[in-house]
C-alpha cells in the first residue's frame, strides 16, 4: 500500500525526532570514550567534544598499572556469570512449572510471586537476615537475594504457554517425562526467550553497585561499578596511582583516568549485546503475549 503524503510526513518527523534522541543519548558515551583516548593537553584546553585529539593510550596504561582495575574486572565477571546461571537456573524452574495447566494451585503460587513486586522488605530487614545467614562479604549476599526476577519469571512462563502443546503431548507418549520435556523440547524453542533474560540478568549483575557498597566490606572483592565510581568522587585520583613515578604522569589528567575506568566498565556489555541483540525484541515480544 502507497504511502500518502501526511504518512510520509509522519514518518519524516518520528526518523528525526528519534534520530535526535538516539544522538542525546550517544554523545555522553562518545565524550567519555574522546577524553579516554585524547592528549592531556587537548584536554586541559577543553578542545575534545566527540572525537579525541591527539591520540593517547597512556590514562589505560595507567589504570591498569596503577589501580585494581584488573581484580575488579574478574570479580566483576564472576558475580556477572554466576549469578547469570543461577538465576536462570532458578527462573526456568520457577517458570517450567506454573506455566502447565496442570499443576495443581499454579494461579495461586503466580499471585504470591506477583505480590512480590508490589511490597519489599526494605534495605534494613533484608540486610539484618544477610548478616544473620552470615553472607557478609561474601559474593552470595548479592546472588541470593535477587535471584529471580519475578518480571523475567512471567515472561518466561508466558513464553512457555505459548508453545505449541502438540510437540509436548507427542513428547510424552514417547515416554519423555517433565524434565527431558523441558531440556529437549521446551528449552531448545525458546533460545530467543532465553538469551533476552540472559541479557537482563547479565546487564543487572554487571552493574551492581549499591548490594556491593552495602554486603562487601572488603575493597579487593569490589567490582567494577565500586571502583570506578570511588576512582569518579575522587579528589585525587593522581596521587592514587601508585605504581607511578611523578614524572610517569605528567601527561596524564585526571578526566582521563576517569574517563578510562568509565569504559573499561562498558565496553563489555556492549561487545556482547551486539550477539544478544536479534533475539531481544523477538523473546520479550512474544513472551508477553499472554500472561
Amino acid at each position: 500500500m502507497k504511502a500518502s503524503y501526511g504518512d510520509k510526513v509522519f514518518y519524516a518527523v518520528n526518523y528525526t525526532v528519534l534520530t535526535i534522541i538516539a544522538l542525546t543519548c550517544l554523545f555522553p558515551l562518545v565524550h567519555i570514550a574522546a577524553l579516554s583516548l585524547s592528549d592531556s593537553s587537548a584536554i586541559m584546553s577543553g578542545l575534545v567534544t566527540i572525537w579525541p585529539k591527539g591520540w593517547s593510550l597512556e590514562a589505560y596504561g595507567a589504570l591498569l598499572q596503577g589501580t585494581n582495575i584488573l581484580g575488579a574486572f574478574k570479580n566483576s565477571l564472576i558475580i556477572t556469570l554466576v549469578g547469570v546461571v543461577l538465576s536462570m537456573l532458578l527462573t526456568t524452574l520457577a517458570a517450567y512449572p506454573l506455566s502447565r495447566k496442570y499443576f495443581y494451585a499454579r494461579k495461586s503460587f503466580t499471585l504470591l510471586m506477583v505480590f512480590t513486586m508490589l511490597f519489599g522488605a526494605g534495605m534494613i530487614p533484608t540486610y539484618l537476615v544477610v548478616k544473620s545467614l552470615g553472607l557478609i562479604d561474601t559474593y552470595f549476599a548479592l546472588w541470593l537475594p535477587g535471584l529471580i526476577s519475578t518480571y523475567n519469571m512471567l515472561v518466561m512462563k508466558s513464553f512457555f504457554e505459548n508453545l505449541p502443546e502438540e510437540l509436548q503431548e507427542a513428547a510424552r507418549i514417547d515416554g519423555c517425562g517433565e524434565i527431558k520435556i523441558l531440556a529437549r523440547i521446551i528449552l531448545p524453542l525458546s533460545l530467543p526467550m532465553l538469551a533476552t533474560l540472559s541479557l537482563f540478568y547479565g546487564v543487572q549483575y554487571w552493574n551492581a553497585f549499591m548490594n556491593v557498597l552495602i554486603y562487601i566490606n572488603e575493597s579487593d572483592k569490589y567490582n567494577l561499578s565500586v571502583l570506578v565510581q570511588q576512582m569518579v568522587q575522587s579528589q585525587s585520583v593522581m596521587q592514587e596511582l601508585s605504581d607511578f613515578q611523578p614524572e610517569d604522569i605528567q601527561n596524564i589528567t585526571p578526566q582521563s583516568i576517569k574517563s578510562a575506568g568509565v569504559m573499561v566498565m562498558v565496553i563489555p556489555m556492549l561487545l556482547v549485546y551486539p550477539f544478544l541483540q536479534k533475539y531481544f525484541v523477538k523473546g520479550v515480544l512474544i513472551g508477553s503475549i499472554k500472561g
